[in-house]
């Protein structure tokens, strides 16, 4: 069964000053996360503005950031799309560079039934020997993946687990109730990452672990040591964090507190626009809050 660790960072794309995927930065960005705490990296998903990178970039990505830390942490990459067969086309390539495992979001903007999504999911999974992780955001996909439909799922062998990110704990829960205990159930918001676990979640795929990562692993490992209450003191320190980097559209916040904190990835791809000032303010503050910033 495949071991992604408690920690996994859905790593943004580093991009030159005039939007060019900045291929080494990214393989420093790799080296930096898995310093600091990070057990696998998601590559070329959400956080990594995927819908704005061809199909070579996405490649290029991945083959990076394998070179980079595939022999210390997992490389997932994020090959999911809302067309079946491009995502069979992403994962056979990413499966011959070498990752460890793919992520497989929802599909978007077609609206798929539930039946369709157990299709999708199932067509790609008979195509590649790698682990797989499902990626449930229907905030960005317009369509919620059940309990039923992943209880399905989890009965393929190689669909291992679950991003959930929902927001939805008593989804998270039925998930828990209806799935075998192997299949891995990870938080996709920060915020909900200790009540996620405390319903049987595995962990978190972050975002602010980029900056936080050190931090968010004590987390974890106080609430496996049975340290609940240095857990939760250590979850209330870090709040103000998780709910700043989302303040906006997620990779826009996360970019500016790397920026911050003295890791510049720069820009972000149209049609997302850089953070403001006053989301520059309330990001500012929360690094120096956590004591990411003096």
């Amino acid at each position: 069964m495949a071991d992604f660790g408690r920690v996994m960072t859905a790593m943004v794309t580093p991009f030159t000053p005039n939007l060019k995927v900045d291929y080494d930065r990214a393989g420093e960005l790799a080296e930096l996360l898995v310093k600091t705490g990070s057990d696998s990296i998601v590559v070329s998903g959400t956080t990594g503005e995927s819908p704005t990178l061809s199909f070579e970039e996405k490649l290029d990505l991945i083959r990076v950031v394998v070179d980079a830390v595939g022999h210390d942490a997992k490389v997932i990459a994020g090959t999911g799309s809302n067309s079946t067969e491009s995502s069979i086309e992403l994962t056979r390539a990413a499966e011959e560079i070498g990752v460890h495992g793919i992520m497989l979001v929802v599909p978007y903007y077609n609206k798929p039934p539930q039946e369709g999504l157990i299709t999708h999911f199932k067509t790609i999974a008979d195509t590649t020997e790698l682990p797989i992780i499902l990626y449930n955001i229907p905030g960005r996909t317009g369509i919620n993946m059940t309990p039923d439909t992943i209880e399905t799922l989890s009965r393929v062998s190689n669909i291992v687990g679950v991003k959930e990110a929902s927001g939805n704990l008593e989804q998270v829960t039925d998930i828990r109730r209806r799935t075998p205990r192997s299949f891995k159930i990870y938080s996709g918001d920060d915020a909900l990452t200790l009540p996620v676990m405390a319903v049987g979640g595995e962990g978190i795929i972050s975002v602010a672990s980029h900056v936080a990562g050190k931090e968010i692993k004590q987390m974890i490992k106080a609430f496996e040591e049975g340290n609940v209450t240095m857990a939760a003191e250590l979850n209330c320190k870090l709040f103000p964090l998780f709910k700043a980097l989302f303040i906006t559209t997620n990779p826009i916040p996360v970019k500016l507190a790397l920026k911050l904190t003295g890791f510049d990835v720069g820009g972000v791809r149209p049609p997302l626009i850089e953070a403001g000032e006053k989301e520059a303010v309330i990001v500012e503050k929360a690094l120096k809050d956590v004591g990411l910033l003096s």
